[in-house]
């Protein structure tokens, strides 16, 4: 697609300077004192409804008065400005009963800043002046419930955000806006639908406008409304491959600080800030001297921290002129290069790298996989079901897979219900979300539940290459790694030779044709039953351990998952023999590159202390060191029928020495 020309200029100042911000558009508002009958003016004098406060009215009642506020910031050196269209969603613009007029208020408000920075910029042509077109976070959030009594409610949903922001984001740019603004992001999920919409516009008009994302921090917590760390915001919205991720609004740059120079160390994009003039005072307004405030925003661009800097609530263009000041000559942050890893969040980030260790799937919130889930979610009993998936977080879940197919259910509607509880339980949701089902509908239904960063499972090329990159390209704006199994036109992937060819055709076409992250494509190579007494069979754990040995050494930065209980499946009602066998296994496939495992997160079976003539038997089946291991294994099995020795699943989180020869299991 087109990039344009104005995008080219910014990015070539922002590798020469730091660029600054406007101030607060509302606080410039409030100075003028305007009564009701300006807010109206003559085209609303006979409008039912209360409309004194609508600021973004004022774009169509009062343009002089909001270019003149733009023209003010101008002269006090802002290079970028942004319209006045914080409110001009038609979810925020229902409050005042004028949502039909969400598309001509941000057209307006984008020709009025355009106009505006244009006269600047044709007194100085060496110095371009940008319009960012703001998208505000609306009144309504879509990770939380307004109801106590109801932790499932939502006022607002995915589809409807999606909608409300594609009509707005579309009227932005025909005005002229430069840049897409996602503003004072309190609820990352409503920020992922505006990416979302943000992309099929540019997708239909056929170019692209840079994007600056700015969240807000609500309190010395350090999170965000919707509970997330700012590591985890960042590693939400980061499919935006934005210009820039900051931080704006709710605290002064003193208490930004902190999260300030976090953003700067973790995120490959430029960052930026626009804080409030202080925090407020007893009546709720600002007494931050421009130059105190100066004096904290020029301590952040010496440190390295920022690239753009500008004002919120309460500032003013005095303190635009006073920031301007403080940052003229100092050199912009650097942007850091970054290890590459594959990002995830639930409210907290979960990054996994070369150097991670095993990661531990949760499976038993997997109707499939728990019989005791599956009775729960059927009867609807959610807040046991709650309970199961609370339990694998705190025995080591770093991530948890949820499934809801079912032939009894409505599949799609436990999951949006299930995945909306967890998301008002923090000691639940702090990790990434695997969204599994066999259908895709189930799937994207899910991803627009979830305000993190989760994992699909799967896609795969059994319906064609067609399909394939079809719900690759919607797992990438929705912001979602994917799992891909080993399985295409012909079918699944069982010997060494297909598993290898399909995920090498799978891994060209996703990252040469679409461009999708490596680091965020994880593969299934198909974890099959061994010791079925079929020959056939005996060479399946060896063609996943060696499978993952290929993937590891000839796809670059991608991840590798198994469902490991898959393995041990002809020993079912031995939880003993299976729990030697899921050790032995994993011993083997984690040394040859496997990455994550879709485990029961409670358990763990030490491998050295597997009785030595079980654990023989059980190797000499998942190695196929000779033809009667079957057999050898099934009279030793006799023995066995109580529990192996266990540890919590807690070593395999850092928090304990880790020993190559401990790996997690299944029951």
């Amino acid at each position: 697609m087109k990039t344009s020309e104005s995008e080219v200029r910014l990015r070539r100042l922002l590798q020469q300077r730091i660029l600054v911000l406007d101030g607060a558009m509302g606080t410039m508002i409030q100075s003028h004192k305007l009564s009701d009958a300006e807010f109206r003016s003559d085209r609303f004098a006979d409008f039912p409804h209360e409309l004194a406060g609508n600021n973004d009215l004022l774009s169509l009642t009062q343009p002089e008065v909001i270019k003149q506020i733009h023209l003010a910031f101008l002269l006090a050196g802002a290079d970028i400005i942004e319209t006045n269209t914080f409110n001009s969603t038609r979810s925020s613009q229902s409050d005042y009963h004028l949502e039909d007029l969400a598309y001509e208020l941000n057209l307006e408000a984008s020709k009025l800043a355009r106009a505006a920075a244009d006269e600047i910029t044709a007194t100085t042509p060496d110095k371009p002046r940008f319009v960012a077109g703001v998208l505000g976070p609306t009144s309504k959030t879509a990770s939380l419930s307004p109801k106590v009594s109801d932790p499932g409610f939502r006022n607002i949903n995915f589809d409807e955000l999606v909608a409300d922001y594609s009509n707005s984001t579309n009227a932005l740019i025909d005005g002229g806006a430069d840049i897409i603004m996602i503003e004072t992001a309190f609820d990352t999920l409503n920020a992922k639908a505006a990416i979302f919409a943000i992309s099929e516009c540019f997708e239909a008009k056929g170019l692209t406008l840079p994007i600056m994302i700015s969240g807000t921090i609500t309190d010395a917590s350090g999170r965000t409304l919707s509970g997330q760390t700012v590591a985890a915001f960042c590693n939400s919205i980061s499919h935006a491959q934005p210009l820039s991720i900051g931080f704006n609004c709710a605290l002064g740059a003193e208490q930004l600080r902190p999260h300030i120079e976090e953003t700067a160390a973790i995120v490959n994009c430029y960052v930026t800030t626009h804080p409030n003039a202080g925090l407020p005072n007893e009546f709720g307004e600002y007494d931050q001297s421009p130059s105190e405030m100066a004096a904290i925003i020029a301590d952040f661009a010496e440190r390295g921290f920022v690239n753009v800097v500008g004002g919120c609530c309460g500032t003013t263009p005095d303190h635009i002129t006073a920031i301007c000041k403080a940052v003229e000559g100092v050199t912009p942050r650097t942007i850091p290069q970054l290890k590459p890893a594959c990002r995830l969040a639930g409210l907290e980030a979960f990054n996994i790298d070369a150097a991670s260790l095993f990661v531990n799937v949760g499976e038993r919130t997997n109707i499939t996989g728990s019989a005791k889930f599956s009775r729960l979610i059927i009867d609807e009993n959610y807040e046991e079901a709650l309970e199961v998936a609370l339990q694998q977080v705190e025995s080591g879940a770093q991530i948890i897979d949820i499934n809801m197919d079912e032939g009894m259910l409505d599949s799609e509607m436990a999951m949006k219900i299930f995945l909306k509880l967890i998301a008002s339980e923090p000691d639940i949701c702090r990790v990434p979300i695997m969204i599994d089902s066999s259908k895709w509908e189930i799937i994207e239904a899910g991803l627009k539940c979830v305000q993190g960063k989760s994992i699909v499972n799967s896609i795969s090329l059994k319906e064609g290459e067609e399909d394939f990159l079809a719900k690759a390209k919607l797992c990438l704006k929705y912001g979602a790694a994917i799992i891909v199994m080993a399985f295409d036109e012909k079918g699944q992937a069982d010997s060494l030779e297909k598993k290898n060819a399909i995920c090498k055709r799978s891994y060209d076409l996703l990252t040469q044709t679409i461009g999708f992250p490596a680091e965020d494509i994880i593969f299934d190579p198909n974890i099959f039953a061994v010791a079925t007494g079929i020959e056939e069979h005996n060479n399946y754990a060896v063609d996943f351990i060696e499978a993952c040995r290929y993937i590891k050494k000839n796809l670059p930065g991608a991840l590798i998952s198994g469902g490991v209980s898959n393995v041990s499946f002809s020993f079912r009602g031995n939880n003993t023999v299976r729990e030697a066998i899921h050790s032995v296994f994993l011993y083997h496939a984690i040394q040859a590159g496997l990455t994550m495992g879709i485990v029961n997160a409670g358990q763990l079976t030490v491998y050295d202390d597997i009785p030595a003539d079980l654990k023989k038997a059980v190797e000499d089946v998942i190695l196929n060191k000779h033809d009667n291991g079957t057999e050898n294994l099934m009279e030793v099995a006799v023995n066995y029928s109580g529990i192996l020795k266990r540890k919590p699943l807690q070593i395999l989180r850092g928090e304990t020495p880790m020993s190559k020869n401990v790996w997690p299991m299944l029951s």
